[in-house]
C-alpha cells in the first residue's frame, strides 16, 4: 500500500520531508544506495538550503526521503550534523556517502554539483549529515 507525504510526516512529529539530488536520476541512484545501506552520510552546501527555503537536519530529528515525483521512500534519523569547508572535507567522510570512489571523485562530482546550483566555492560551507534508515515506506 502506497503512503502519502502527508501521512508518511504524520508518523512522525516534526519531520520535514526531502528530496536527495538535483534531477530524478540522482535521486533515484542516492535513494537506492541509502536503501541498501551503503549510504548512510549525506551532505550539501548549506547555502543551497536556504536556496531552497529547506529545513536543515536536526539531531534526532526523522525526517522523509521523497523519491523525484514526492512518494515517501524512507523515514531517516539523523545521527549527527557538522558543517566542514568543501576544500577541508577529508577520505572517512566520502566512503560512507556510497556513491564517491575517493576525496578526487567526490570534488569533482560536488563541484559540479554545486556548480549547476551557482554555490560552488572551495571553501562554501558544506553540512555533513550522518543519518540512519527508520523506516521504508
Amino acid at each position: 500500500m502506497m503512503i502519502t507525504e502527508t501521512e508518511a510526516l504524520a508518523r512522525y512529529p516534526g519531520a520535514v520531508s526531502f528530496k536527495y539530488g538535483d534531477s530524478a536520476k540522482l535521486n533515484a541512484e542516492i535513494l537506492k544506495l541509502v536503501l541498501i545501506g551503503k549510504k548512510t552520510v549525506t551532505c550539501d552546501a548549506v547555502a543551497a538550503f536556504e536556496a531552497r527555503g529547506e529545513a536543515k537536519p536536526v539531531l534526532g530529528r526523522v525526517d522523509v526521503a521523497l523519491d523525484w515525483t514526492g512518494r515517501p521512500v524512507a523515514a531517516v534519523r539523523t545521527l549527527a550534523v557538522d558543517i566542514v569547508p568543501f576544500d577541508e572535507m577529508s577520505e572517512p567522510l566520502i566512503v560512507p556517502q556510497g556513491e564517491f570512489s575517493d576525496l578526487t571523485d567526490w570534488r569533482r562530482g560536488y563541484e559540479a554539483y554545486l556548480t549547476r546550483a551557482g554555490l560552488f566555492a572551495r571553501d562554501v560551507a558544506m553540512l555533513v549529515e550522518t543519518f540512519e534508515v527508520v523506516e521504508r515506506f
